[in-house]
C-alpha cells in the first residue's frame, strides 16, 4: 500500500534525472505514471526500470500534437489525472553575443510553450477539478545562460495568473526551484573531464555543502502531491540546500 495507490501522474521528461527519480517516487507509492521522452531508447530503458506500472508515450512537448497524443493515451487507458509534473525542458551555455534566433526559439519552444500547453491540455483531465500541478523551474543565473532562466522566469510569471484562473477549484500549481541537483544533464553541459571540477564549485557555494540528488527533488514532488500540502499553493519551494539566499 501506497499514499498514492490508484492515482495517476503524468511525469514531463520521464527518462533521467528529476523526472526519472519523480516517476519511481509516484510507482514505489502505488500510482501509475505515464512518461514522456523525446528518444525512444531512452524511454524503453527507463520503463524497464520504473516496471508495470507505467507507460511510455514518446514525444517533443514543443509539439502540440505529441501533447494531445500523451494526454489522448492517460485519457483512453486510465480516464483521469491526479498529478502533473511539467519537468520537460533543455538549455545550453551560450554567451550573449553568440545568440541565435534558433537557439532562442528551440529554449523557448520547449521551455515555455511546450509547459504551457502541457498544464493547458492536462487540465480536463482532473477529475472534480482537484489535483496537484508542480512545474521544474530553476535559480540559474550563470554567465551564458540568460536565454534558458529567461525561459524559467517566464514560466514562473505565468503560474501567478494560473492560480487567479483556477480560483474555485481544488488543483494546486506550484514550482519547484532546484538549486544544484547532479543529474546526466550536468555531464551534457559542461563535459565528463570538467564535470568533477564543476560540482565540487557548486558544493562550495552551497550552505549545505553538498550538491542536491535527483531523490532530493523527488521528496518535494511527493510533498506537494499529497494532502499534507493540501493548503500550499502557487509558491516557489527552493530545493537548493540554501545556495539562493546569496
Amino acid at each position: 500500500m501506497g499514499i498514492f495507490d490508484g492515482k495517476v501522474a503524468v511525469v514531463t521528461g520521464g527518462t533521467s534525472g528529476i523526472g526519472l527519480a519523480a516517476a519511481q517516487m509516484y510507482v514505489n507509492e502505488g500510482a501509475h505514471v505515464f512518461i514522456t521522452g523525446r528518444r525512444q531508447a531512452e524511454l524503453d530503458e527507463a520503463l524497464k526500470l520504473l516496471g508495470k506500472n507505467a507507460t511510455g508515450v514518446q514525444g517533443d512537448i514543443s509539439k502540440n500534437e505529441d501533447i494531445d497524443k500523451l494526454f489522448d493515451t492517460v485519457k483512453r487507458e486510465k480516464g483521469k489525472l491526479d498529478f502533473l509534473l511539467a519537468n520537460a525542458g533543455l538549455g545550453s551555455l551560450v554567451p550573449l553575443l553568440d545568440i541565435t534566433e534558433e537557439h532562442y526559439y528551440k529554449t523557448f519552444d520547449v521551455n515555455v510553450k511546450g509547459t504551457l500547453f502541457t498544464v493547458k491540455k492536462a487540465l480536463p483531465l482532473f477529475p472534480n477539478q482537484t489535483g496537484s500541478i508542480m512545474v521544474v523551474g530553476s535559480l540559474a543565473s550563470s554567465p551564458a545562460f540568460s536565454v534558458y532562466g529567461g525561459t524559467k522566469a517566464a514560466i514562473r510569471q505565468m503560474v501567478r495568473s494560473w492560480i487567479q484562473e483556477l480560483k474555485g477549484t481544488q488543483i494546486r500549481v506550484n514550482v519547484i526551484q532546484p538549486g544544484f541537483i547532479n543529474t546526466p544533464a550536468y555531464e551534457q553541459l559542461f563535459g565528463k573531464e570538467a564535470l568533477p571540477l564543476v560540482l565540487e564549485g557548486m558544493a562550495e557555494k552551497t550552505p549545505l555543502g553538498r550538491v542536491g540528488t535527483p531523490e532530493d527533488i523527488a521528496k518535494v514532488v511527493e510533498f506537494l502531491s499529497s494532502d499534507d500540502s493540501a493548503y500550499v499553493n502557487g509558491i516557489d519551494l527552493f530545493v537548493d540546500g540554501g545556495a539562493g539566499q546569496y
